[in-house]
């Protein structure tokens, strides 16, 4: 492989829980409950989020207000317990492989980029950052994905995407990328390469080993 994109919140971070109790608490201020609301929020840009959570129309400033507000609480929350939510593995994987250019290409909220790379040690381990903002049509169509391998200098059907969401799965597909389901979202992952709960995963190095072929080393499609 050439290069390797990584999803950040689920990837990089197992966010996903932090996000449900502060869309939870920040919704209740406004006596909204949401069900299903983890499923609904999974993958999506905040835009999306609120709009479909939010029963009444709101502008763009007020979505945009709403996303702000959202985001620094769960920084808030975030903040004493980040180190011990760095997925398993992943610093020592990144710092293993330096010599595979990487970026990173996240629907999420650029203060939350910045926060998890600083917070984790790695704002200068990506050549590129690629943010919801960044791209008209978020995951799951495919143009986050073809616009970081192009920043890397990378051909997508050179390219291994590591993703925790099936939007974002879909996406790195439809770029031509193989994919590697990260399973901290999601106990099962149809139709990607390779899945692996965490980056200290042994198979992940043979798999990689082998060109990343998904018949390098057995392993069933969904498999922790």
């Amino acid at each position: 492989m050439q290069a390797f994109l990584f999803d950040m919140d689920g990837v990089i971070v197992d966010s996903n829980p932090v996000h449900t109790v502060a869309w939870q608490i920040y919704l209740d201020r406004f006596g909204i409950v949401v069900p299903g609301l983890e499923d609904r929020m999974f993958g999506r840009r905040n835009d999306e989020i609120i709009r479909d959570f939010f029963p009444m129309a709101l502008t763009d400033e007020e979505v945009f207000r709403h996303g702000a507000n959202k985001e620094a609480l769960y920084r808030e929350l975030m903040g004493p317990q980040i180190a011990s939510r760095l997925v398993p593995g992943v610093l020592d994987f990144l710092a293993a492989r330096r010599e595979v250019p990487a970026a990173l290409a996240t629907n999420a909220e650029p203060k939350n980029v910045a926060f998890v790379l600083d917070a984790a040690g790695l704002s200068d381990r990506f050549l590129a950052v690629v943010d919801g903002h960044q791209v008209e049509r978020p995951k799951p169509h495919p143009e986050i994905y073809l616009k970081a391998a192009r920043l890397v200098g990378a051909e997508p059907k050179d390219c291994v995407v590591f993703e925790d969401s099936y939007a974002g799965a879909e996406a790195a597909r439809a770029a031509g990328a193989r994919v590697v389901g990260v399973t901290t979202s999601h106990e099962t992952f149809p139709d990607v390469d390779f899945t692996i709960a965490g980056f200290d995963d042994p198979r992940l190095a043979q798999w990689l080993g082998n060109g990343g072929s998904h018949d390098a080393v057995p392993t069933k499609r969904g498999q922790r």
